[in-house]
């Protein structure tokens, strides 16, 4: 079939939306279009002004025989910070406050809208870090390690606290919470991550940063490295260890006794 251009630009748009990260040859192009090189390139050169004006990402362009073009998503520092503000605005709620201390956000983590942009923000971040899986535990943690996966075209893998039997041979570690102390244990199956995997940590929420913690041992496991830690809401303190850097979408201040909201901000992603 002959494309016109009108047609190969937005089908050469709706491809590399899907396909973030991957290198497309122009002779690939090429082909699905039935057309000249010299045109696949002009209709390169619009999408990229284009993207580039309508601060949709990157699309990075290659030469040479192995040359080629993908699309990287990312948005602005600017752009990021202010739509999180305005999440903070909306979530800066007295009932949102759970006993323990624990901030509710499981409609945040059920809602595409708020999964798209946090998903977005958090693979902008890491968009130049070699990554090969995104790790999260089970189960808040799933949907946004999933939604950072697609932006950035990489598997991720769940750590579960307990075993299933569909899950096949699994390495278990036990780790040591920090807010309320004890022992907890983790399970992640043998076959889901590559031994000297570059992996980013990926969590709904910090406290005492014990599952991270957790989740650092067991990459030992698997004799991985991490490359990147993100949260998407932490308790503000000053007292606690994670053995790594770590980046949060919100910030959370509580009063002394956990029982209020002090005030809800753009975490350290953001400083």
């Amino acid at each position: 079939m002959k494309y016109k251009r009108s047609q190969r630009l937005v089908d050469m748009t709706q491809y590399l939306l899907q396909h973030p990260y991957q290198l497309t040859t122009l002779s690939d192009f090429v082909q699905r279009y039935q057309t000249a090189k010299s045109s696949v390139s002009e209709d390169v050169a619009i999408i990229k002004e284009q993207f580039k004006q309508s601060k949709l990402g990157c699309i990075e362009t290659t030469a040479g025989a192995s040359g080629g073009v993908r699309y990287i998503p990312q948005i602005s520092k600017e752009q990021a910070k202010a739509a999180i503000q305005k999440m903070c605005q909306d979530l800066n709620q007295a009932d949102r406050l759970l006993p323990g201390g624990y901030f509710y956000l499981t409609d945040v983590l059920g809602d595409p809208k708020y999964l798209r942009l946090i998903g977005q923000v958090i693979a902008s971040h890491f968009a130049k870090q070699e990554v090969d899986a995104i790790m999260t535990v089970a189960t808040k943690g799933v949907p946004l390690a999933q939604m950072v996966s697609l932006y950035l075209n990489v598997p991720f893998v769940i750590v579960r606290r307990d075993s299933k039997v569909t899950e096949g041979s699994t390495v278990s570690i036990n780790y040591a919470t920090k807010g309320n102390p004890r022992v907890e244990k983790m399970e992640l199956t043998k076959s889901s991550l590559p031994e000297h995997s570059k992996v980013i940590l990926v969590d709904d929420f910090m406290n005492g940063g014990g599952t991270i913690s957790g989740m650092l041992a067991m990459l030992k496991e698997f004799k991985s490295e991490c490359v990147g830690v993100s949260v998407l809401c932490e308790v503000a303190s000053s007292d606690r260890h994670v053995e790594c850097d770590y980046y949060s979408l919100m910030s959370l201040t509580k009063n002394a006794d956990s029982t209020a909201i002090v005030d809800l901000q753009p975490g350290t992603m953001f400083a």
